[in-house]
């Protein structure tokens, strides 16, 4: 009989014990799946301030190149050109102080690209570098080229002819580097727009003096 109830104490005892095991262990698999839920809820909303800090950080990058552009456009521009000698040297330090000043901001938004985005982006860079460096040889042939190039980085209807070869290569790069592939075409567009009326300016300078001359002789 003593024997019989320590037997039964026994598996009484094993199963509290068995029970409590899988009363904790699912406490513990709950509590897990709650952090786990957090976790991943705190992830996702990091990920909103990553793309926030990146996309700040692009347009900090954006804001760069337009305001070095803008010192160097004044630097070279017409007014700059009809002014006293004095003037025009007090300007240019000012405007070499704006410049230097902006280029002690470093700001670099790196890109992750595979092997074929990273090919396409040295291909592209390369067909711009191309007509870039004949710039001097042909203003009106490169100007049109580089309008074929923009024409095929724009979802809008472009006046003239698109290149398709090089569409074809934007379309193999990174979408970051579709972005700044055409910033840089609307940059160099904007410059050879800019080189364009100041050399009809100056050829209009040019006619006025040779007619005044020729009157005086006259």
């Amino acid at each position: 009989m003593a024997q019989a109830k320590i037997s039964a104490k026994a598996s009484e005892g094993a199963q509290q014990q068995s029970g409590g095991q899988l009363r904790g262990r699912f406490y513990r698999s709950t509590s897990m799946a709650d952090r786990s839920s957090r976790l991943l809820e705190n992830l996702d909303q990091l990920e909103l301030r990553v793309e926030a800090f990146r996309d700040a950080a692009s347009a900090m990058e954006q804001e760069k190149e337009i305001l070095l552009e803008m010192i160097h456009n004044i630097q070279n521009s017409q007014d700059m050109r009809h002014i006293s000698e004095g003037e025009r040297e007090e300007l240019n330090l000012t405007a070499n102080r704006l410049m230097g000043r902006t280029l002690t901001v470093e700001v670099s938004v790196e890109t992750i690209r595979n092997a074929q985005q990273q090919e396409s982006l040295q291909h592209a860079t390369k067909m711009i570098d191309e007509i870039v460096n004949k710039l001097l040889d042909d203003l009106e042939d490169a100007k049109i080229r580089l309008m074929s190039l923009y024409g095929a980085c724009t979802s809008d209807v472009p006046a003239g002819p698109i290149d398709q070869k090089f569409q074809s290569v934007v379309i193999g790069c990174a979408i970051e580097d579709q972005k700044k592939i055409k910033r840089r075409l609307e940059t160099l567009l904007r410059n050879l727009e800019n080189s364009e009326k100041s050399i009809t300016l100056l050829e209009h300078q040019k006619s006025s003096v040779r007619q005044s001359c020729n009157s005086k002789q006259d």
